[in-house]
């Protein structure tokens, strides 16, 4: 009789791990705004070789950095969709980061920039508070 009266105890919404989670993420969908930023300036500025790709590479980043903060909006509010969405763009992320390191023209700093938060995140994810935290709770 006790034990319905106890209101079952919800995941801290507040917790670091998914503050810090929110705030790794936020920071990629802020440097993929820069990206697009750059893109912008630089089809105004310069003649590509090839317009219509240059546009859709434009389009491409202005579509994957709302994705990131939409996904970073999901994770204050602990939506369960988020670790799916996360998990996907962060092996996009990694994929981008190992050819960073490799050929003629490889980018190390690039790389590793790419790299560690990807992987920071990958780890933030599968903690236990994010994972309870974003657990769709029937009720």
């Amino acid at each position: 009789m006790v034990d319905e009266l106890v209101p079952e105890e919800k995941p801290s919404r507040s917790h670091l791990n998914l503050v810090v989670l929110a705030f790794v993420i936020f920071l990629e969908s802020a440097l993929l705004f820069g990206a697009l930023a750059y893109l912008i300036f630089e089809l105004g500025s310069e003649t590509p070789q090839s317009y219509p790709s240059a546009i859709a590479l434009t389009v491409l980043t202005a579509l994957a950095a709302i994705w990131v903060a939409v996904i970073g909006i999901g994770v204050l509010r602990g939506q369960a969709w988020i670790r799916g969405a996360a998990v996907v763009w962060q092996v996009l992320q990694i994929s981008v980061a190992i050819g960073s390191f490799q050929g003629i023209f490889a980018r190390p700093d690039i790389g590793w920039l790419l790299l560690l938060p990807a992987i920071a995140v990958l780890i933030l994810l599968f903690t236990k508070p994010v994972l309870e935290a974003t657990t769709r709770r029937e009720g």
